[in-house]
């Protein structure tokens, strides 16, 4: 049975400045006793993260229509550029990973990142539209502490 995460308790307050603080968290979870509080394991969360940075560059499968992209722009781009993106937000995206081991995972988001840094071209976004890098790596950096929210350390 599936977790209804838009009702999880208990995730931690994520915030990323930088790609890198966002790897470094990854690499120092990756080797702790952790617990995940939602559906998928650390290692599909990485994985996840890693094909979402990825479809900046790439692209994507899909395509919102232009009404819901302008609306989106218009009404939610700050938000999701600056604020964490809520649990529980459906998304259109195909992005969703089988098991993946958290070592697996790991090394799919250090590629991720890796490529963000050498490589300077990015595609529209899929309901923003276009967006610049900057823009881009804040929208991959909120999308990512939402998911890493869920992954908490056991003390």
């Amino acid at each position: 049975m599936s977790v209804v995460t838009k009702k999880v308790q208990g995730r931690r307050t994520v915030r990323y400045e930088t790609l890198d603080e966002l790897l470094a968290e990854a690499e120092q979870l990756a080797t702790s006793d952790i617990r995940t509080l939602g559906n998928w394991s650390l290692g599909q969360n990485l994985k996840h993260i890693a094909m979402a940075l990825d479809s900046s560059i790439d692209g994507s499968d899909f395509k919102l229509p232009a009404p819901v992209r302008f609306l989106m722009s218009l009404f939610m781009k700050r938000k999701f550029l600056t604020k964490s993106i809520p649990a529980g937000f459906k998304s259109t995206a195909k992005f969703i990973p089988d098991e993946t081991s958290t070592e697996d995972g790991l090394t799919a988001l250090r590629e991720a990142v890796a490529r963000q840094k050498q490589e300077s071209n990015r595609v529209p976004h899929p309901g923003f539209g276009k967006l610049t890098n900057k823009e881009w790596e804040d929208f991959n950096l909120r999308h990512a502490e939402m998911h890493m929210s869920f992954i908490v350390p056991n003390n």
